[in-house]
């Protein structure tokens, strides 16, 4: 499981899954989460905008990302 350590109150998930290298640009983080390939605590999320704050964990293509404050 890969840590990503946020330094401002929040990331949001399409940025999230892009600093963690999951995804090649912005465009490719927005297709995948409104395809409901992305999912935050187990659920499936669609919106690209949804802001992270620390404890989610992502799920994406058999990987997993931990947000951390």
């Amino acid at each position: 499981m890969q840590t990503i350590t946020i330094r401002d109150d929040f990331i949001k998930l399409g940025q999230a899954i892009k600093a963690a290298g999951l995804v090649e640009s912005g465009v490719d983080a927005k297709e995948v989460i409104q395809d409901g390939q992305v999912l935050v605590n187990g659920k499936v999320e669609t919106q690209r905008g949804k802001k992270l704050v620390g404890g989610e964990i992502v799920s994406f293509n058999g990987n997993e990302i931990k947000i951390e404050k």
